[in-house]
């Protein structure tokens, strides 16, 4: 099982500037890379500070001439934000750029906040449309001239320029949970990229089967490569409370997950406070000690132990998902952690 980053840059006042947030990004890219992680990945979102990203692919074409080794995931890309040609010539140039580093994840979207400003308020649920029709056509402009008469998009004759390093083309993830999402991936040969955010581990082992029955519905198709992405953070073994600041500090980013996805608070300058504790009573999933057992929170032999069972369960890819609202020096700290001491035990 290998290991990649997961990252953003998060801002939660106004304190740190923005600079500085690209800086810190980019010093835990290069630790990753430097850790043998296999991939860095950045995702997707407008408008919002607690996750700052306003498209992955500059901050990718910067981390390739930063790094050499370490592949350059978008994780992801929103669909129904994209069109075809865009996509297929952007991600492509970043392929140039890295040299034949680049991944692409596609998913449908989930915040309807920022739908109702980047898509005319289409329904964030409507979004799988956009995929599935996506995910095809900027495959086929990869290869060379291609026209287009879909639902959503309709173009003629039309090719990615650049074209892609990488044949017959780059590593495409779909983000998946429901059992349709996960068939349209593996029968499109897209790898899948899945996260329980703060269920336990028996919602991986759910999230693995239906993975597996997609691939046993399309034998056709040689297998693809499934990536669990989850909350982590490593604490030295001598703090037996070295948990708590992260698991508030998890608990605090899914408070303010919460606001952004209600979508019923206008935000002020690109933020909004999470959501009250006191919303949440009944729900025991977002305690702090919860989070504990769910999130990948714990002492290097215990993050081990759990990882171990992820391997076992036949994930490829464990993506070390750093956003939790805590400090850079806590982030690279619990990095260099789990770097020196959980990476070494999977190689």
């Amino acid at each position: 099982m290998r290991f990649s980053l997961f990252a953003h840059m998060e801002r939660w006042d106004e304190s740190t500037s923005h600079r500085q947030l690209f800086e810190n990004l980019t010093e835990l890219a290069l630790m990753a890379e430097a850790g043998g992680f296999s991939t860095v990945w950045v995702g997707e979102h407008h408008a919002m500070e607690y996750t700052i990203s306003p498209s992955p692919l500059p901050i990718l074409a910067h981390l390739a001439a930063r790094t050499s080794t370490v592949r350059l995931g978008a994780g992801t890309i929103i669909a129904p934000f994209w069109h075809p040609v865009r996509a297929a010539g952007e991600t492509a140039l970043l392929d140039v750029i890295s040299n034949g580093r680049m991944e692409v994840g596609i998913a449908r979207g989930a915040y309807q906040i920022e739908f109702d400003r980047l898509a005319d308020g289409l329904k964030a649920t409507d979004g799988g449309r956009h995929l599935r029709e996506l995910v095809p056509a900027v495959r086929a402009l990869w290869q060379g001239d291609y026209a287009h008469d879909g639902e959503i998009w309709q173009f003629p004759t039309a090719t990615s320029v650049p074209k892609p390093v990488q044949r017959p083309a780059p590593p495409m993830w779909i983000a998946a949970r429901d059992p349709a999402s996960h068939d349209f991936a593996v029968s499109q040969g897209c790898n899948v990229m899945v996260t329980p955010l703060m269920k336990g581990d028996e919602e991986v082992a759910d999230l693995k089967a239906k993975f597996d029955t997609a691939v046993a519905d399309h034998p056709e198709v040689p297998r693809p490569d499934l990536m669990v992405l989850r909350h982590t953070h490593v604490h030295p073994a001598d703090d037996p409370d070295g948990w708590r600041p992260a698991a508030e500090g998890i608990n605090r980013f899914y408070r303010t997950f919460d606001a952004w996805f209600g979508n019923r608070t206008a935000p002020v300058n690109g933020f909004l406070e999470p959501s009250p504790p006191e919303k949440f009573e009944g729900r025991p999933e977002f305690t702090p000690e919860s989070l504990h057992r769910t999130a990948v929170i714990g002492t290097p032999a215990e993050v081990v132990e759990r990882l171990r069972g992820y391997e076992e369960l036949g994930v490829d890819e464990y993506s070390f998902w750093i956003d939790n609202s805590l400090s850079h020096e806590e982030k690279r700290a619990s990095l260099e952690l789990f770097v020196k001491e959980v990476v070494p035990a999977f190689q």
